[in-house]
C-alpha cells in the first residue's frame, strides 16, 4: 500500500486535488472545472488516489463527494518523516566517524 501512495502522491496533479479536497467535500465536476483537462482524466486521478485510500468518497442523492483521507495521508508523511529521520542519522554518524577517522590520522602523522 505504501507503494501505491507513494506513487499517486508522485503526481502534481493528484497533491493538488488532494489539496483542494482536504477542507470540504467536492464533487469530481468541482475538481475538474479547476484543471485544464477532461473530466474522464480527473476521474482516472480521483481513482488512483481512492485505490491509494487517499481519498474519500460518499454518496450524497447524485452526487459524489470526494474528500481527502487525512489520516491515511498523515500517516504517508509518518512513514516518510521516519524513514527520512533515520536517513539522517545515519548520514550523521557516518559524518562524525570520518572526522573522527581524520582526526586520528592527522594525530598520527604528526607524531
Amino acid at each position: 500500500m505504501l507503494e501505491q501512495q507513494l506513487q499517486a502522491v508522485a503526481d502534481p496533479t493528484r497533491r493538488e486535488i488532494l489539496k483542494l479536497a482536504a477542507d470540504e467535500p467536492l464533487t469530481s465536476g468541482e475538481i475538474a472545472a479547476r484543471f485544464r483537462m477532461t473530466r474522464p482524466a480527473v476521474s482516472q486521478h480521483l481513482k488512483v488516489l481512492r485505490e491509494a485510500g487517499l481519498m474519500r468518497v460518499r454518496a450524497e442523492g447524485t452526487k459524489r463527494l470526494y474528500t481527502t483521507n487525512r489520516g491515511v495521508l498523515l500517516g504517508l508523511f509518518e512513514q516518510l518523516d521516519d524513514y527520512w529521520s533515520l536517513g539522517l542519522l545515519r548520514l550523521k554518524g557516518a559524518a562524525e566517524k570520518r572526522a573522527r577517522d581524520l582526526r586520528a590520522k592527522r594525530g598520527e602523522e604528526d607524531t
